[in-house]
């Protein structure tokens, strides 16, 4: 489950700003503020079920941007690369390229 939620969190950092402002929302209540469906209910006046259906909704998306431009996977073999390289200058510079 944490390694999950540590995917979704990456994945939100190369695509939310793909997701509208209610999607971004929902997500961040729930991942970043750790706030339980209820409370995310409640904050919203929505159902628990609206927010559940929501951040599903958004966890979709996420996992659906990613393997169509596969800008995760990209980035796990950059830094595998980037890792092999000796040239403190070169990395630096790929480095600051990926994220």
């Amino acid at each position: 489950m944490m390694d999950e939620r540590v995917y979704l969190n990456d994945l939100y950092d190369l695509y939310g700003k793909l997701l509208n402002d209610v999607q971004r929302k929902y997500f961040e209540y729930y991942y970043f503020d750790n706030l339980s469906l209820g409370e995310i209910a409640d904050l919203l006046d929505v159902s628990r079920n609206a927010v559940h259906k929501n951040i599903k909704l958004v966890d979709t998306k996420l996992n659906d941007f990613e393997s169509k431009l596969e800008l995760y996977k990209k980035n796990i073999k950059l830094q595998k690369i980037i890792g092999k390289i000796e040239d403190k200058n070169l990395k630096k510079e790929l480095d600051e390229l990926s994220w």
